[in-house]
């Protein structure tokens, strides 16, 4: 059953990803990746969310934690593309928008993280 709601959960937050850098790449163009940084800051928020929700006040079920975090939110945020495109920046010779896009990430997603957690308290 676990493994059902992991994978249920996956495909509808791979799918959202898709829709989401789809969007992202016609609205703001292709310079920079702000779809994948976009559902990285959008899943480090809703994590927390979740997190702190299920585990510090009991209101979010074990297996819909297990569906939301570890399938949709999974499946929605992704570190295999930030890599690709920071290597991507880097070899395409603009250092400058590689270091923001690692500053960005790690820092935004810090801060969505503990907005989140603020929030939820």
């Amino acid at each position: 059953m676990n493994l059902l709601l992991v994978c249920i959960g996956g495909a509808l937050g791979s799918g959202a990803r898709y829709l989401f850098g789809g969007w992202a790449l016609r609205a703001l163009g292709p310079t920079f990746p702000f779809g994948t940084l976009g559902v990285n800051l959008i899943g480090s928020f809703l994590i927390m969310v979740v997190m702190q929700l299920g585990l510090a006040k009991g209101l979010i079920a074990p297996n819909l934690r297990l569906f939301l975090v570890t399938g949709v939110m999974g499946g929605f945020t992704t570190y295999s593309s930030f890599n690709y495109e920071t290597l991507q920046l880097l070899r395409t010779g603009t250092p400058g928008l590689a270091l923001l896009y690692i500053a960005s990430t790690m820092l935004g997603c810090l801060a969505t993280g503990a907005g989140a957690l603020l929030l939820t308290r």
